[in-house]
């Protein structure tokens, strides 16, 4: 089940909001778990053990942690088992095909092993029982010794499948007592309709573009072509994984809980390091308090900074996916990040804004590339043909005409991809408020209806981040 479909939107959804607060105080939480068992049940049936099995064995391995007679040493033992357990679950689900598969490849072996599902939202879930687990280790928490409250933090159906990666400690007091308001809810289904538009309105959309760029063959790819569809992507990818984000926020205010944004702004970054502070927020912060910093961070000297962080940036790259490319991915963007730290970081505040924007943007774009395609070759053909060393055209009839039928899409995208709208927005407000109500209830309006009739004439559409 996702979001973006109609049996989400006026089905389940709806009958899960009304039975919830129909519900007595006491009852929310069951009704909440009870609905977000059946959400991931609709499409993983099977996994819905492989995830109950996993939150009582680290509801138990938490309760022990926090008994005061459990000794440092008992202590580190249990940690240990659930960091196994977490981590092999996810090695063997997610990257056995992976190893098979470059193991085949090196070697004379002729492996022809049956490769595992994917269980949705693996990823994400998995991060935060480790999170929950460390921190109860380090007595940053307090072990939670309601099962129904645990379970209920690792598999609320709002953030599931594709995050953001949720803190216990962000929302520890939220699970047994959260205010709940009318106010808090409209604001929530607001938030749901705008990410409800990212996706089905813009990344969709913008997506039709690049699916027909990226399957046109390489040698009838000019090099205007090539970048309008790998722009396409990227606005995509945006808009995807943000508008998941957003309805995910959304729906956690509708039940009244409060999650923390993932994204701001990111392609208004100028340099990388920005960027990456303010894209997958939530995954940023996780990999620097759960690996950085306890590997020894920026502390150790120059050398030990580079290991650090090109360590965090190969485990980044993987935990996006099961192919090598990911890796180079994560790799491309830690060295990039490690040139701006060594080299750049002061230069870099005396280069005009625009230089630095366009500096980030070329770098991104770059970076998508690696992304994109799993295979080394195509890769590399297609960053030759970007940079002209392909010997395709630089101008062809055939993207002319394709980015001029998609140049609305384009302004729309990069317009929504700003501050622009919000800003727009507040200073309507501040100025003629009444029109700013009128205004926004038209809004909100119009997105639910182009909304629900994109759906209607559509498929299964899911987010790009199912994959990972």
């Amino acid at each position: 089940m996702v979001f973006s479909s109609l049996f989400f939107t006026f089905a389940f959804l709806p009958v899960t909001v009304i039975i919830y607060y129909l519900s007595g105080q006491h009852f929310r939480n069951a009704v909440l778990l009870t609905a977000s068992l059946l959400f991931y049940a609709w499409g993983e049936p099977v996994y819905v053990l492989l995830m109950c099995c996993s939150i009582i064995i680290n509801y138990g391995i938490g309760v022990l942690l926090g008994k005061e007679d459990i000794t440092g040493r008992k202590k580190k033992l249990f940690l240990i088992i659930s960091l196994v357990q977490n981590l092999c679950c996810l090695a063997y689900f997610k990257y056995y095909g992976m190893i098979i598969n470059t193991m085949a490849s090196i070697s004379s072996w002729n492996l022809n092993a049956a490769v595992p599902a994917l269980p949705l939202g693996i990823s994400f879930y998995t991060f935060q029982t480790l999170s929950y687990v460390i921190d109860v280790y380090r007595g940053k928490v307090k072990p939670q010794e309601n099962l129904l409250l645990f379970a209920l933090y690792i598999i609320m159906f709002p953030q599931l499948v594709a995050g953001p990666i949720v803190n216990y400690a962000d929302i520890e007091s939220q699970l047994a007592d959260r205010n709940i308001t009318f106010k808090k809810f409209c604001s929530g289904m607001r938030r749901f309709l705008c990410g409800m538009a990212k996706k089905v309105l813009l990344a969709n959309n913008v997506g039709f573009l690049w699916s027909e760029v990226k399957a046109m063959p390489a040698a009838e790819i000019s090099v205007l072509m090539a970048w309008g569809g790998i722009i396409a992507f990227a606005l995509q990818i945006y808009f995807d994984f943000s508008g998941y984000s957003d309805m995910a926020i959304g729906l956690g205010k509708m039940f009244g809980f409060h999650f923390k944004e993932n994204f701001r702004y990111p392609y208004i970054s100028q340099s990388v390091s920005e960027f990456w502070r303010r894209w997958h927020i939530s995954l940023g912060l996780w990999f620097k308090e759960y690996v950085y910093i306890p590997l020894g961070g920026n502390r150790a000297g120059k050398w030990k900074l580079i290991v650090h962080l090109l360590i965090v940036w190969f485990l980044t790259g993987l935990w996006h996916g099961a192919s090598w490319n990911f890796v180079l991915w994560g790799l491309y963007f830690g060295n990039l990040i490690l040139i701006e730290k060594l080299f750049l970081q002061k230069s870099m505040t005396r280069w005009p804004k625009t230089v630095r924007h366009m500096y980030l943007l070329m770098s991104v774009i770059i970076g998508w590339v690696f992304f994109e395609f799993t295979n080394l070759t195509e890769i590399m053909s297609f960053l030759r043909i970007m940079f002209g060393a392909g010997g395709n055209a630089l101008i062809d009839n055939q993207a002319i005409i394709k980015l001029r039928a998609h140049a609305f899409l384009y302004i729309v995208c990069i317009i929504a991809a700003s501050p622009c709208p919000k800003k727009l927005a507040l200073l309507l407000k501040r100025t003629h408020n009444n029109i700013y109500r009128v205004a926004v209830n038209v809004y909100y309006c119009v997105l639910m209806f182009l909304g629900t009739a994109y759906m209607v004439g559509s498929t299964y559409n899911p987010f790009i981040y199912f994959r990972f």
